[in-house]
């Protein structure tokens, strides 16, 4: 065997072993409402799942549309 096959053999199965040690497994998502925040009864709270959209909106829940950014003066965030 020549030099070239021996070091392909040798990243082949090492190069693996190393970049294993690398992967994390995420941490479980645990959704807690806040203490602000108040699910209707029956109703699942769901966290959001973007950024605040801007000053003045809160986070609440709409009977037919579920959860969402809603402002007081602007309405439903993204359409609702």
């Amino acid at each position: 065997m020549n030099s070239k096959s021996i070091k392909f053999i040798i990243l082949t199965f090492a190069l693996p072993l190393a970049v294993a040690g690398c992967v994390v497994a995420p941490a479980p998502i645990r959704v807690v409402a806040p203490p602000n925040v108040v699910a209707p009864p029956g109703v699942v709270y769901v966290g959001p799942a973007y950024a605040l959209p801007g000053p003045g909106y809160v986070w609440v829940h709409h009977p037919r549309f579920g959860w969402g950014w809603h402002h007081p003066h602007a309405g439903w965030h993204r359409g609702w």
